[in-house]
């Protein structure tokens, strides 16, 4: 056998990887309880193909989470964080929100289906280039200074997805989402304090 048949075999798995990600993250993103099948037939793959990849469907779930972040986390590292640290949390709220709105049914099907723990695990970057902002806020003394910066920075993170639930059961108008969690947000990180 040639060195081009494997070769050839590795792009197909990773062609056949690449559309199952795909196929789920459309999927559950239309409907959360979509099944391993459905997921495999938007694929344009069979059964037996998603499960070479994925054994269950919370490792395939797992794995298109951390896509998701990792996408996500080369959007916000476009953010500007320079300058004044208040205009520089509302610009990585507005973009994170965003974010967290285009995939919020994906983070409602991985909240069911993964601990918290595993979740957060997967947020590690991102969490600690919000609390870096968080502290230069402290530092310059426009953000609150009575409370520690990692709650600010874990408030700041269930903040957004609870926003993100919220939609999902109708409770926040789509119209209105973005300006409610920035002005939430910032509202929490400012509150006079008294230290």
């Amino acid at each position: 056998m040639t060195e081009t048949a494997p070769r050839s075999q590795r792009s197909d798995a990773l062609r056949n990887r690449d559309a199952i990600l795909d196929a789920a993250l459309e999927r559950l993103t239309v409907d959360p309880r979509a099944s391993m099948s459905d997921i495999a037939k938007a694929a344009g793959v069979g059964r037996v193909t998603v499960y070479g990849h994925f054994a269950s469907r919370e490792e395939l779930l797992e794995a298109v989470l951390i896509r998701t972040i990792d996408r996500s986390k080369a959007e916000l590292a476009t953010v500007d964080l320079t300058g004044d640290p208040i205009a520089a949390l509302e610009r990585l709220v507005h973009r994170s929100w965003r974010i967290v709105d285009s995939f919020h049914r994906l983070l409602g099907v991985a909240e069911e289906a993964l601990s918290n723990e595993r979740i957060l695990a997967h947020h590690t970057e991102p969490m600690a280039r919000v609390q870096a902002l968080i502290e230069r806020g402290q530092r310059e003394g426009v953000v609150r200074r009575d409370l520690d910066s990692g709650w600010l920075t874990t408030c700041f993170h269930a903040l957004l997805h609870s926003a993100a639930g919220e939609l999902r059961e109708g409770r926040l108008a789509e119209a209105d989402a973005d300006r409610v969690v920035a002005t939430t947000v910032i509202s929490l990180l400012t509150a006079s304090s008294a230290g």
